[in-house]
């Protein structure tokens, strides 16, 4: 019998006519993104599959990443598939706190489009991120914290890929000391500020005023925090840590490497796209991941698990 994690993808992975197929197909899909249009006022599918900017804008596509992942995640269910443990990387951890039970999805969706407009206010200009590949954790933070201004580490994704964030002459100062110091590439990224930087502390204290009004609930399954990657079932936990992983480090190595120690292996990456399905494969070959973002994937995943 496999150990199960459901894993849920960041900001990023989303890309027009995500999620279309089971907006038209399950009913219970239609249901999740309607009922995610209705409480946060915005037209979910239009946003999600028509040709637009607002796709790619912080404040849109953290909603409708979140509406998407959160109506497969119900297909997987109704397909009698559960998880052990539930993670996500920064964003995805609202999926994953879902599938926990301890958010409502009205709550999650009211709360994941007002943490998109709060990051998108916090840093309208001025910020930057980059991707380091092939460089050590400690010969990154070592260099960020010795370059003049703002630069830190956003997310430790894989083994040779991490990303800085912060000011964006830090950045690129530290870029140019992690190239000398021998990164085989430094890649800026096309992002709309520096996220998970000491700059977005203001964004995570206007999110903890929105979670006065959250009922958090009993865990019906536990989940893996970015800020320490470590498991968390204590509902009084959650609250101060969605506040400090908005300019937090994502330690997203470290989460799975954490599930995988406390025995899962098989990896199920609910959303679009297969970024964290890629980073598996880096992190531990050993252990099974697969990708569900579209109705074919659906149905590979539940044959392969045995599932009616």
């Amino acid at each position: 019998m496999s150990s199960i994690a459901f894993i849920f993808p960041g900001q990023g992975a989303q890309y027009v006519g995500m999620g279309q197929d089971f907006y038209e197909n399950i009913p219970v899909c239609k249901q999740v993104m309607d009922l995610a249009s209705r409480t946060v006022g915005l037209d979910i599918p239009e946003i999600c599959f028509q040709e637009k900017d607002k796709i790619n804008i912080t404040e849109y596509t953290q909603i409708a990443m979140l509406s998407v992942s959160v109506a497969i995640w119900k297909a997987l269910r109704e397909r009698g598939i559960i998880s052990k443990v539930n993670a996500g990387l920064s964003l995805g951890e609202y999926g994953a706190l879902v599938a926990s039970g301890v958010i409502s999805m009205e709550d999650a969706f009211s709360l994941v489009r007002k943490r998109g407009i709060y990051m998108q206010e916090a840093v309208p200009t001025g910020g930057a991120m980059s991707a380091v590949l092939g460089t050590e954790a400690s010969v990154i933070e070592e260099i960020c914290e010795k370059t003049e201004g703002i630069v830190s580490i956003a997310n430790y994704n894989c083994p040779g890929q991490i990303v800085i964030t912060g000011e964006e002459g830090a950045v690129t100062r530290a870029g140019t000391a992690l190239k000398e110091a021998g990164a085989r590439r430094i890649m800026p990224l096309k992002v709309s500020g520096p996220f998970h930087s000491s700059m977005l502390t203001g964004a995570g204290e206007k999110l903890g005023e929105a979670l006065k009004q959250v009922t958090i609930q009993e865990f019906s399954t536990p989940y893996v925090t970015n800020v320490t990657a470590e498991y968390v079932t204590e509902p009084s936990e959650v609250k101060d840590l969605l506040i400090r992983q908005v300019s937090s480090p994502v330690r997203w190595q470290q989460c799975v490497e954490q599930m995988i120690f406390k025995g899962v292996d098989t990896f199920i990456e609910i959303g679009p796209g297969k970024t964290l399905t890629g980073f598996m494969k880096k992190i531990n070959k050993n252990v099974t991941a697969m990708n569900i973002q579209n109705l074919a994937d659906l149905d590979k995943v539940t044959d392969a698990l045995g599932a009616q």
